[in-house]
C-alpha cells in the first residue's frame, strides 16, 4: 500500500512539474510566484488540473430528491443558475530547488561551473567498512547473519531441516565511516538599481521580477551565497532588499557612482580567488553624459569585468529614459564575453532575459 501511494505521489508530482514548465513564461512574466515564496517553498496556483469529479450515466435516474416540481427549478432560493463549470484552482509546494531545475530544463541553461579556489568546507559521512563495534543504528544486519551462521556451522550447532540463526554479541557486524572535509565554492550577487524618477514602479517591479529567478538559479549551484544591493541616482548607496525595490528618488543619475562602490565592495570583501562574483546592473539607459559613461566603462575594463564571473546589465524600457547606455557598451565592449546585455522591453522579455544573462554558465 504505501509502495502504490509513493507511486502515485511521485507520478503526480510528475504532472505538477511539466504543467509548471509548460507555463513557465506566464509565471515568470506576472509574478504569480513571488508573493507565494516562502522560506524553502514556493506555493504554486494550477488551474490547469481539473479536480476529479462523478459522472452519471443517463439511465441513472431516481434516489434522493425525488418530489414534486418541474426539471430545472430551483431549490432552496431564487436566482438564476450559471450554465459554464466553476474553475478548479489547486495550489500545490514546489522547493526553490525544484524551480530552479525547471527553469534550467526550459530555457536551456548550461550547469555552472564554479571558479576561484574553495575555502568554505563541508563535513561529508562516508562509510568505508564494517566494525565489531558501534551503535545498533549502524548494525550491518547480511554481515551479522553471516557471521552467525558461520559460528553456528563450525560449533556444530546448525540444523538445516529447522534452521534458526540467533546471533550473539560476537557475531555483530556494524557500518564504519570516516568524515570528509569537502570544498565548497563561495559566490555573492550584488544587484545594482537605477532609482531615479524616471525608473518608475513598473520597471521596479520588473527587476523584482527577474532578480527572483536569478536568484532561484544561483543558490541552485552555491550553498553558500550572498546578496548584496546598490540604489543610485546621482549618487549610489548600498541598501537593503526592501529599500531597493521601493525606494525612488528624483534627480539625476551617474552610473559610476554604482560601479565604484561595486568595485569597492569587491575589493573590500570578495576576493575573486576565493568567490564566484555577480554583479547585475538594472537601468533605463538614462546616464548624466559621454563623460560619466566613459567612467563607467573604465570601471568596467579594469575592475568589474575581471574580477565577475560575468557581468549582468538589463536595460528595462521607460518612458523617460533615453536608452542610450546599452548602446555604448555594445560600441566599447561588444566582443568581451564577460559582460551580459539585454533590454527588457516590458514583463514579457523576462523570460529572454534570463535566459541571456544565465545562458552562458559562468
Amino acid at each position: 500500500m504505501v509502495k502504490r501511494i509513493e507511486k502515485d505521489h511521485a507520478r503526480f508530482r510528475r504532472i505538477v512539474r511539466g504543467k509548471v514548465k509548460k507555463n513557465l513564461r506566464k509565471y515568470i512574466s506576472n509574478g504569480e510566484l513571488i508573493g507565494r515564496k516562502g522560506k524553502k517553498l514556493v506555493s504554486i496556483p494550477l488551474p490547469q488540473i481539473d479536480m476529479p469529479k462523478f459522472r452519471y450515466g443517463e439511465q441513472q435516474t431516481g434516489g434522493v430528491g425525488q418530489g414534486e416540481g418541474d426539471n430545472g427549478e430551483p431549490i432552496g432560493g431564487e436566482g438564476e443558475a450559471g450554465d459554464q463549470p466553476g474553475q478548479h484552482i489547486m495550489e500545490v509546494d514546489l522547493t526553490v530547488d525544484e524551480l530552479a531545475e525547471i527553469l534550467g530544463e526550459e530555457l536551456e541553461l548550461p550547469k555552472i561551473e564554479p571558479r576561484g579556489n574553495k575555502q568554505i568546507t563541508t563535513l561529508k559521512t562516508e562509510y568505508t567498512g564494517i566494525s565489531r563495534s558501534g551503535p545498533e543504528s549502524l548494525k550491518h544486519f547480511k554481515r551479522t547473519y553471516k557471521e552467525a551462521l558461520k559460528r553456528q556451522i563450525c560449533a556444530g550447532l546448525y540444523n538445516p531441516n529447522c534452521p534458526m540463526i540467533v546471533p550473539i554479541r560476537e557475531d555483530k557486524r556494524y557500518r564504519s565511516w570516516k568524515l570528509d572535509f569537502l570544498p565548497e565554492s563561495r559566490a555573492v550577487i550584488i544587484y545594482m538599481m537605477d532609482v531615479s524618477g524616471s525608473m518608475g514602479g513598473e520597471q521596479k517591479e520588473i527587476v523584482r521580477m527577474e532578480a527572483f529567478w536569478i536568484d532561484a538559479w544561483l543558490s541552485h549551484h552555491y550553498k553558500d551565497i550572498e546578496t548584496r544591493y546598490i540604489a543610485h541616482d546621482a549618487v549610489a548607496r548600498e541598501v537593503d532588499r526592501e529599500t531597493f525595490f521601493h525606494l525612488r528618488e528624483g534627480g539625476g543619475t551617474k552610473i559610476s557612482s554604482a560601479y565604484s562602490v561595486c568595485a569597492e565592495m569587491i575589493e573590500k570583501d570578495y576576493n575573486p580567488a576565493d568567490y564566484n562574483i555577480y554583479p547585475f546592473h538594472f537601468s533605463d539607459g538614462d546616464n548624466w553624459g559621454g563623460e560619466d559613461t566613459s567612467k563607467c566603462i573604465e570601471l568596467l575594463k579594469k575592475k568589474l569585468l575581471p574580477a565577475a564571473n560575468i557581468f549582468c546589465y538589463g536595460q528595462v524600457k521607460s518612458a523617460y529614459g533615453s536608452g542610450q547606455f546599452i548602446k555604448n557598451l555594445k560600441e566599447e565592449l561588444k566582443d568581451d564575453e564577460r559582460l551580459a546585455l539585454s533590454e527588457i522591453q516590458d514583463r514579457d522579455a523576462i523570460y529572454d532575459s534570463i535566459k541571456v544573462f544565465l545562458g552562458k554558465g559562468k
